[in-house]
């Protein structure tokens, strides 16, 4: 649910014209396309049902139920598609009232780390699931995305773990390439803390937990999926680890480059992971 107050839905519904039903100038099929392609939500489904079921009430509902994120991501968006000229002051000085609202709530994002998670080479697979990762959390969909961030999880850090001279054979589970992966880091002297390797030999048990998540309550199978703020507190953890563990790679000078790091991800998925 946003937290957007009275005088920010005023200002809001003033400047997209909302106040006899409409939306700016979107049909039905115009506003429905514009929605799904911003956010991924159906405006037109039961669950934004309101009052005469309009379009400013359909939009009104979408502000009440959704959070801060995806909320502010919509109305960013359609800033940009109704972008006044400096030719209305009043209405440009509305416009800019309404784009500091939009940024206080994009900041509002769901996963701290997320931006671990990102394309930072050329090779495709990499890009490709980086950005299904990314898309579940810019959706609010932290449930529907745990088997991608796992497949993710998998090959990163078999990779870095391959690249320190860990054997990563196809029997070994994830929790274990971990495991001896935090020993080689520790072993290069890149763990300064006794209590930093606690705190990662802690996400060791973590990891193989993941993999009970992925197998038996994501998408990857036909299983009932878990539940939204578990899911998102597994990707708030999981992406924390990678991001700490780029940085010490990072502050080492690194063992590869990022788009080494994910190789034919896509041929990887599903039942060639071996857990």
């Amino acid at each position: 649910m946003s937290d957007l107050t009275f005088n920010e839905k005023r200002k809001l519904e003033r400047l997209f014209q909302m106040g006899d039903g409409y939306v700016l100038d979107f049909s039905n099929r115009t506003f429905t396309e514009f929605v799904a392609e911003s956010t991924g939500r159906d405006i037109y489904g039961s669950r934004y049902d309101y009052a005469s079921g309009s379009k400013a009430n359909r939009l009104r509902s979408f502000w009440k139920q959704e959070s801060n994120y995806l909320v502010g991501k919509m109305i960013t968006d359609m800033l940009e598609y109704c972008r006044p000229t400096e030719d209305d002051p009043a209405r440009y000085s509305l416009f800019k009232e309404c784009e500091r609202i939009a940024d206080r709530l994009s900041k509002d994002f769901p996963v701290e780390g997320i931006e671990a998670i990102t394309p930072e080479g050329t090779e495709k697979g990499f890009e490709v699931l980086a950005r299904e990762v990314r898309g579940y959390i810019e959706r609010n969909e932290p449930e529907a995305g745990l088997d991608r961030l796992h497949t993710f999880v998998i090959k990163l850090i078999r990779t870095l773990a391959e690249k320190r001279g860990v054997k990563t054979d196809r029997s070994k589970p994830l929790h274990s390439i971990f495991g001896e992966y935090v020993k080689s880091l520790r072993s290069a002297g890149l763990i300064e803390s006794e209590m930093t390797e606690r705190i990662l030999r802690t996400s060791i048990s973590i990891m193989e937990a993941f993999n009970r998540v992925r197998n038996e309550e994501s998408l990857a199978h036909d299983n009932p999926i878990l539940n939204y703020d578990e899911s998102l507190l597994i990707f708030n953890h999981v992406c924390s680890a990678i991001r700490f563990i780029r940085a010490l790679e990072k502050r080492s000078g690194g063992v590869g480059s990022p788009e080494d790091y994910i190789e034919e991800i896509i041929e990887e998925i599903d039942e060639g992971i071996p857990f």
